[in-house]
């Protein structure tokens, strides 16, 4: 299982609920972005993006209900089946699609289901073909070090985990309900490898990948490359799993180039 990490953040945007749903909406533009967080992911890994592209875009953030789905169905299926509930509820016509690690695999998984309501795809570090992980389980409840160092080792500069970060991470690990929703998540994306579906994308698909992720390595950035039709793939130097959190500059100015041709 890997650990793609981020806290909730309000920012200067307030969470929204409204019904089953919990999500954040800039209303910046007459375009949607919306953003799919990885398995511990919230806000704050997309905090540069919302700053970048909150005013022109309308960026909006839900909440994969990783934590809230009933047992039975805690799997990549159902958060896709959330997602779009959500856009339907929302009422959206096309979106501009990014997700970060599980969320580019529900991007993904979104985009083949529904392409009629996807305008764009862009992932960065995303599951669905191949990513290292923690085993089949979690260490021994209580092994603050080995978290600490599993949430490091998810970016290039250790220094970006912060004490904050890893205590997140944490806290998940030792709540046993947190912890076995997020393995059988985890374990429903193993088993939705898209290999064999990926060719069907056929909208222009960004990819953005750390030089020097452990948990889904370059080689899988060009693999998606291959099998994405119409897609571009761009490498960050001295960067892990979250090029968004670790090069915000560099992201958002690959980003802003690809949505202005589409």
């Amino acid at each position: 299982m890997a650990v793609a990490i981020a806290l909730i953040s309000y920012m200067e945007y307030q969470i929204i609920e409204e019904g089953k749903f919990r999500y954040l909406e800039t209303k910046g533009g007459d375009q949607t972005i919306m953003l799919l967080h990885g398995l511990f992911g919230a806000l704050s890994n997309f905090s540069g993006i919302l700053d970048r592209f909150g005013k022109e875009y309308n960026v909006v953030v839900p909440m994969l209900p990783i934590f809230e789905l009933p047992l039975r169905k805690v799997s990549l299926a159902g958060l896709v089946d959330h997602v779009a509930d959500f856009v339907e509820m929302k009422g959206f016509d096309k979106v501009h699609l990014l997700g970060n690690s599980l969320g580019g695999h529900v991007s993904l998984l979104y985009a083949l289901a529904h392409p009629e309501k996807v305008r764009t795809v862009s992932l960065t570090g995303s599951s669905g073909l191949f990513e290292n992980s923690m085993g089949n389980s979690f260490p021994r409840r209580g092994d603050y070090e080995f978290i600490k160092v599993r949430t490091e080792g998810t970016f290039y500069d250790p220094k970006v985990a912060t004490k904050e970060l890893v205590d997140e991470v944490f806290d998940t690990v030792n709540d046993r309900n947190k912890a076995i929703r997020v393995i059988a998540t985890a374990k429903s994306a193993v088993r939705h490898n898209l290999s064999d579906k990926l060719d069907q994308i056929k909208v222009p698909t960004l990819l953005i990948w750390g030089e020097n992720d452990t948990i889904t390595p370059p080689f899988v950035g060009e693999k998606f490359h291959e099998l994405i039709p119409n897609s571009t793939l761009h490498f960050v130097e001295k960067c892990g799993h979250a090029p968004m959190m670790e090069h915000p500059v560099i992201f958002n100015n690959l980003l802003d180039n690809f949505l202005a041709q589409h």
